[in-house]
């Protein structure tokens, strides 16, 4: 049997470390990396870090950005018809592209989720539109963020379109 050092004994530098708290350290961080969907190998990384085959830290590439994704449903709470692809074209124009002019991307899908009044779940054509800014910047584009927001509900009798940020490192 292994003896455990007390608090009070060890190096003289301090508390010893145990090796099951350095394990269930270990354990947990494994757990959240795996929970929230990061790969295991990027799971030691800092942000914006790579390694290069010697394994050695690189530097960033690229420039901090935020990065903000806004998913569009197309069906209407009312029962009125669905959104068209023109009318989102249409909305694009004259909502988005007016507040990001630098560009944007926009990505056709399928989305679902559960109405809460009745539990059921709705499955629906959507749009997600992808958005990247300079973080030096992001509360100003944030404010612009909200109000494309507003206008897509108002416009088309949404109860709510979705909202992601991020930070990434961008390279053009």
């Amino acid at each position: 049997m292994v003896r455990m050092p007390r608090r009070d004994e060890g190096s003289g530098a301090g508390m010893a470390v145990r090796p099951y708290r350095v394990r269930t350290a270990v354990a947990a961080a494994s757990l959240m990396a795996v929970s929230l969907g990061v790969p295991a190998a990027y799971a030691g990384y800092t942000e914006g870090e790579r390694r290069g085959a010697d394994g050695a830290v690189a530097a960033p590439v690229g420039e901090r950005y935020a990065e903000t994704r806004l998913f569009f449903g197309t069906e209407r709470p009312d029962g009125g018809p669905a959104v068209t692809d023109a009318q989102f074209r249409e909305f694009v124009d004259r909502e988005v592209t007016p507040r990001f002019p630098e560009g944007l991307t926009v990505r056709e899908g399928r989305g679902q989720w559960r109405d809460v009044a009745s539990g059921e779940i709705v499955r629906e054509r959507s749009y997600e539109l992808v958005l990247l800014y300079p973080v030096a910047e992001a509360e100003r584009y944030g404010r612009l963020v909200e109000r494309v927001r507003k206008a897509y509900r108002v416009a088309y009798a949404q109860d709510s379109v979705a909202r992601v940020d991020d930070r990434v490192r961008v390279s053009f």
